[in-house]
């Protein structure tokens, strides 16, 4: 582990070390020896700059919140208030999460659960769901102070539902005038770009021309497209198209959000949709992925209930409930999902995450349930426990239902991004799913160094450089001179995650230091609340 020399002022970058084996070729410097002053040294560690190119071995000097000086020859360290050791590990520009849960950082400001992992940057609003208005949000952020820089997207779902509420229809022109308005509002306050969730409630109920003509509002900004498909499971191609022809029609990138292929039936097709991205590419459409690195899904339980069924709210749909025909239907369409989507044709492979009517469910599964209440654990149980904890409100599940061979392939597409689909999270806090605490180093220590599924290189480019070159931005993302001292130290021997889907509430080894902005936040391990983030709107400055 490098060790820190605490000689006066605070840390001001963060060092990521990642392990043996990277290529290290001496990086050219004109520097070198020059006595300068800064906050900070990173010395003998391997450097990647988070452009997919090999690591070098190089020390890095820091001042203020800036990467002011990478250098081949050592940095005379008596020009250095403090001093990392990174000899044996790897340093790495900071992570980018660009799919991210940011829902409770009103209450959970110092973003510890993401910050351990490396991730300095996130980009919250995802699934159609985000703030309004964006710019108080992002106001009351600045207030109150964050721990890691925070970007956003409108969220489709948000802005339909203020408009039209839960009805299941197609918009009319004034309401279809009303949401271009506001989307608008949001990229002018700050958003990058729009998000769907069109497979939740509202934006189930839209239909393509409404979706293209929101993106051309974002699309007249420079922004982009990102969006959990209308559906993962038998009709995904039908939904990777959809996406591909919004990208088209609204001439802006898209991407898939937290690229799977949902359900047995359907496991192996991931071959089918990656080779859509790429026709899709070659005719000019800007396409690309992220993924986290899980065979498991996680959202509410109503995913296996038919949208229809869901409008008009929580009330409405028990209230169909009454109904001998509408029960029927609903019934027999969870059944098929249970069967044949996210189900996964096993009740256990439904684990209940957050329960608030009966947090004793949380971590067991469907056929746990079933057990309890006496009852055998077919899928028609699950349909009736389903139904059961709609009544109550619902729940949040993890759904066993990917395959290890899709995840493996997706993440070695060249336009996937890692990003966690996860949510802000304390230790103690329901059942979580482990992307919560650990997507990017179970990236590069389980599929990078256990498995050899990416290279060093390739790894740290998804987390970095890709995702960057998503937000059209300079200074992040990349390690170089002149961009902003978003850092992370990692020793590659030893990074991994350690959070499961039976412990969840653990956090990674191996993440040895993270600064934010040349803030230290995580040292030697150990995580300080200091604040150190910033929220990132488009078109300022000191973002772009």
């Amino acid at each position: 582990m490098g060790m820190m020399m605490r000689i006066g002022k605070p840390l001001s970058a963060a060092v990521l070390a990642i392990a043996a084996g990277a290529a290290c070729t001496p990086l050219p410097s004109s520097h070198a020896g020059q006595a300068e002053a800064f906050d900070l040294i990173i010395t003998g560690g391997t450097v990647f700059d988070g452009t997919g190119a090999n690591g070098v071995q190089a020390d890095v000097g820091i001042r203020g919140d800036r990467i002011v000086r990478i250098s081949a020859e050592p940095l005379r360290r008596a020009g250095a208030s403090e001093v990392i050791d990174a000899t044996g590990m790897y340093v790495t520009p900071g992570f980018i999460d660009v799919h991210a849960h940011l829902d409770p950082i009103l209450r959970i400001p110092d973003a510890e659960s993401h910050l351990r992992q490396g991730v300095t940057t996130a980009l919250g609003g995802p699934d159609g769901s985000s703030p309004w208005p964006i710019g108080e949000h992002l106001d009351s952020l600045d207030a109150i102070g964050i721990g890691f820089n925070v970007a956003y997207t409108v969220g489709h779902n948000t802005v339909r539902r203020t408009v039209m509420g839960l009805e299941d229809r197609l918009a009319a022109p004034a309401e279809l005038d009303e949401m271009r308005e506001m989307i608008a509002r949001a990229i002018e306050e700050g958003a990058w770009g729009i998000s769907t969730g069109l497979k939740y409630l509202p934006g189930a109920f839209a239909d393509l021309d409404e979706v293209v003509a929101l993106s051309e509002v974002v699309a007249d900004f420079g922004g982009f497209y990102t969006s959990h498909l209308r559906d993962e499971a038998l009709e995904l191609m039908e939904s990777v198209e959809e996406t591909i022809e919004i990208g088209r029609r609204a001439g802006l990138p898209v991407v898939i959000s937290h690229h799977k292929v949902v359900g047995r039936p359907m496991w192996g097709r991931s071959r089918e949709s990656l080779e859509m991205v790429d026709r899709a590419r070659a005719e000019g459409v800007d396409v690309r992925i992220d993924q986290y690195p899980y065979t498991a899904t996680h959202t509410g339980i109503s995913i296996l209930v038919p949208e229809w069924s869901q409008a008009g709210g929580n009330d409405a749909f028990v209230e169909r409930l009454e109904d001998p025909i509408l029960y029927d239907s609903i019934f027999e369409a969870i059944v098929f999902n249970i069967r044949m989507d996210r189900g996964g044709d096993d009740l256990r492979r439904v684990q209940f995450s957050g329960v608030s009517w009966d947090p004793s469910l949380e971590g067991g599964t469907l056929y746990d349930w079933a057990l309890r209440e006496g009852m055998d654990p077919t899928p028609e149980t699950g349909a009736e426990l389903v139904i059961e904890a709609m009544r109550r409100g619902g729940a949040r599940a993890i759904f066993h239902a990917l395959d290890e061979g899709d995840v493996r392939r997706i993440m070695q597409h060249p336009q996937t991004m890692i990003a966690s689909d996860g949510r802000l999270v304390r230790p103690g806090e329901g059942h979580p799913h482990p992307r919560w605490y650990g997507t990017f180093p179970r990236v590069l220590g389980h599929y990078t160094r256990d498995e050899g599924v990416l290279g060093w290189a390739d790894a740290i480019h998804k987390m970095t450089g890709l995702p960057a070159d998503l937000l059209q931005v300079a200074d992040r993302g990349v390690l170089r001179e002149g961009a902003f001292a978003d850092l992370v130290v990692f020793d590659p021997d030893r990074v991994i995650d350690r959070s499961t889907f039976e412990d969840p509430h653990q956090y990674p080894v191996g993440i040895e230091h993270v600064l934010v902005n040349g803030v230290p936040t995580v040292v030697d391990g150990d995580f300080r609340d200091v604040r150190a983030g910033r929220t990132l709107r488009r078109g300022v400055d000191d973002w772009r």
